[in-house]
């Protein structure tokens, strides 16, 4: 065989390859274009919806209140701007069929509140009139609950604020725990490391446990309606997680929608920023009592944290200037 029909050979083998590989690369870089959209649009839902959830607060009710996270939250408000906003981003504003076949993909929202979150999520009950409703609607909010291995019971906050029952006295107390922990014998209300890292992880289980409950139910309900797609409770990072219990917020979840080879699956965390300036730590560098704002990134042992710096000075700590390098890297 010559070599220019050799050369036509290997044409005809290649244009096919080629033509297929470009195909898969034009659907490729569709689906993440596709998923770059969807991404903006459930970031923009739950950040409209988060800044929704205290803009309307009640200011009397709110000055009330010695944590700037003790918000009256607005779930009504900040659910319907939610919805809103998906619609107007998935391009289905004007269309209530295709907002009701949108919705369907969101099995749960999570509403991260002061003392408390809340989940919006569908429910089954039977009505007045005998028949089986289902709907989604807002569950009771669920404290962030801990009990220690001798039967102390802690309800944590978004911030040092402690309701705790000291089962050796048998009674209750509330304050802030540099406050309330001279006061009880309770262990970890001494050690306020300790304190912050059980914390942390008391609400970060309880809403990841409330979650996975949640979605295993709504895997039975749209299994019955014939969704094919199985809901799953996302890969989330620490450092997202985290971020739940430093502000009021919302954290939302979007899954089953068809990409082409692949279906959609992510989640949203939006802060209410409520927070007006960092918290301020007492800490010991050695034998010195000294403070600084929590932006401020050292490692010196924590003992207390304060809401300003009069208080923190009024117990004998003494200010600690944060180079600028410790409070951006």
């Amino acid at each position: 065989m010559k070599w220019i029909e050799w050369a036509i050979v290997g044409v005809l083998l290649f244009v096919p390859f080629a033509t297929i590989n470009q195909i898969e690369t034009k659907t490729l870089r569709h689906i993440q274009l596709t998923e770059l959209r969807y991404d903006a649009a459930l970031d923009a839902a739950v950040d409209d919806a988060a800044s929704m959830l205290v803009l309307n607060a009640n200011q009397r009710q709110e000055a009330e209140y010695a944590s700037a996270k003790r918000v009256a939250l607005n779930k009504e408000e900040a659910l319907e701007v939610f919805f809103r906003t998906l619609n107007a981003g998935f391009g289905v504003a004007g269309d209530p069929v295709a907002q009701g076949v949108l919705h369907r993909y969101v099995p749960v929202i999570v509403i991260v509140g002061y003392d408390g979150f809340y989940v919006y999520a569908e429910d089954e009950w039977t009505g007045a009139d005998g028949k089986t409703v289902l709907k989604s609607v807002w569950g009771m909010k669920k404290p962030y609950a801990y009990t220690d291995s001798a039967g102390n019971s802690l309800s944590f906050t978004l911030d040092q604020e402690v309701l705790a029952y000291d089962a050796s006295s048998r009674s209750w107390y509330e304050g802030l725990r540099q406050d309330i922990g001279h006061q009880t014998s309770i262990p970890l209300l001494q050690d306020a490391a300790l304190f912050e890292q059980v914390r942390r992880s008391t609400i970060v289980q309880a809403i990841q446990d409330e979650l996975a409950y949640r979605i295993n139910r709504y895997n039975e309900t749209v299994f019955k309606s014939g969704f094919s797609y199985s809901f799953t409770l996302p890969l989330i990072s620490d450092e997202e997680w985290n971020n739940t219990v430093d502000d009021v917020g919302m954290l939302a979840f979007l899954q089953g929608i068809p990409m082409g080879a692949k279906v959609y699956n992510s989640y949203a965390l939006g802060g209410s920023r409520v927070m007006k300036r960092a918290d301020i730590i007492g800490a010991k560098k050695g034998n010195m009592k000294v403070y600084y704002r929590s932006s401020c990134r050292y490692s010196y042992p924590i003992e207390e944290t304060f809401s300003s710096e009069k208080a923190a000075a009024e117990k004998g700590y003494m200010p600690l200037v944060c180079p600028l390098s410790l409070a951006h890297r």
